[in-house]
């Protein structure tokens, strides 16, 4: 494995587990900022908006050559868990978490055009994926270590440790990530050019769809798990490091079969994985057995579509807007996150606080994405590009 991708690997850990863990030391800090839960719920939707923002990053730095762009992004991780940290009340957390989540979007987009140029050929999804899976590691082993930090130490610890590794990213990426070349420089307008066609917005509403019925049943996964379930809360973290778990093996699987078929067609069989599994949500009853299935099945699906979306939006981008085209996949998920824990929890009131009904909520959203996802494929990936990413073999 490149050490290279081990950098951009560490720099998506940061990302991933920034942006989960709030979701686990919620009640601490809340009680330590002096809110309730609920007002404590905009300390996630500040690092959600902060994605969308800092996506603005990329239209003023497309001169800037891409590690230059990771040390930047890496920097302003340190700041903003650092800030986290620290953050005395609520007005200046939901401002540390604005600030962390600044760099998401642009660091997965720019992040994705330096795995794909330094990947041997043939292998840029492979690439992508290891790059990848420092988030899904993230969701694996860093969400629950904060949770425990939060509940034996202190929530703040969680943040601080995430700055300090950002710290230590900064080093990687200086030590590790050689020269790559800026992208073409198009012009502010002309790194925009490629949202005159259809395909992209075919495919960011088949992300923003995916993942807005994906999240209607993983906002309340913990909920599910207790109530459907039956597990204590005690070993919710254990079930989180599960569905983490499968995200790894869902993100390394989906990016060896996007090397070698249709990037889009990839994409639609992990988003079928997800829909099965949001309909088995709703069908099977509830037990422990059928609840841990489900959660590794589901989360398996859930990044078994990363790099294959994540590559066919930077290929859209090509000729200047490759960096937006990248970002904008993380801007489309964040927004996906926010609408299906709306739907959620709209299921969830209309049915009597019945948590299986997350599945019927969520799977509407997750077929329509893979009809959308299945028509991108059939109509505007006619040319799989598949002759110019084969490569010699010595026998």
């Amino acid at each position: 494995m490149k050490k290279s991708l081990l950098a951009l690997a560490s720099g998506a850990f940061i990302l991933g587990a920034a942006e989960f863990v709030m979701m686990g030391i919620l009640p601490q800090a809340a009680a330590a900022t002096g809110v309730d839960i609920p007002t404590a719920g905009h300390y996630i939707s500040a690092y959600a908006i902060g994605v969308c923002f800092g996506t603005l990053i990329l239209v003023f730095g497309r001169k800037v050559p891409p590690k230059n762009l990771i040390i930047l992004f890496m920097v302003i991780a340190l700041i903003g868990n650092l800030a986290s940290a620290f953050s005395v009340n609520a007005a200046t957390l939901i401002v540390a978490r604005f600030i962390a989540g600044l760099p998401h979007g642009a660091f997965f987009g720019t992040a994705t055009l330096i795995a794909k140029t330094l990947a041997d050929k043939g292998k840029e999804a492979q690439a992508v994926s290891v790059m990848v899976t420092g988030q899904t590691v993230a969701n694996m082993l860093g969400v629950p270590a904060g949770t425990l930090m939060a509940e034996f130490l202190s929530w703040r610890l969680a943040f601080g440790i995430l700055a300090a590794w950002a710290a230590m990213t900064i080093v990687l990426v200086l030590a590790w990530i050689p020269f790559v070349a800026p992208i073409k420089d198009a012009g502010i307008a002309g790194q925009f050019k490629f949202l005159t066609r259809r395909g992209p917005w075919v495919i960011l509403a088949a992300v923003f769809t995916g993942n807005a019925g994906v999240f209607c049943w993983w906002s309340y996964v913990s909920p599910w798990l207790q109530k459907t379930g039956g597990w204590s809360s005690n070993l919710v973290p254990l079930l989180m490091m599960l569905a983490g778990f499968g995200m790894v093996i869902g993100g390394l699987i989906g990016g060896r079969i996007t090397d070698k078929w249709r990037h889009a067609g990839t994409a639609a069989l992990g988003q079928t994985i997800s829909c099965i599994g949001l309909l088995m949500v709703l069908l099977l009853p509830g037990n422990q057995g059928t609840t841990a299935l489900l959660t590794f099945w589901i989360a398996f699906g859930l990044f078994f579509i990363s790099a294959p979306q994540q590559l066919l939006m930077t290929e859209a981008g090509q000729g200047g807007g490759e960096l937006i085209a990248g970002a904008a996949v993380q801007v489309a998920f964040n927004f996906g996150n926010a609408i299906g824990s709306i739907v959620g929890g709209a299921m969830l009131t209309t049915f009597s606080m019945n948590y299986r009904y997350t599945g019927l909520g969520g799977m509407p959203l997750a077929l329509l994405a893979v009809g959308l996802l299945a028509f991108y494929s059939w109509r505007c990936e006619t040319d799989t590009d598949a002759i110019h990413r084969m490569r010699e073999i010595q026998v």
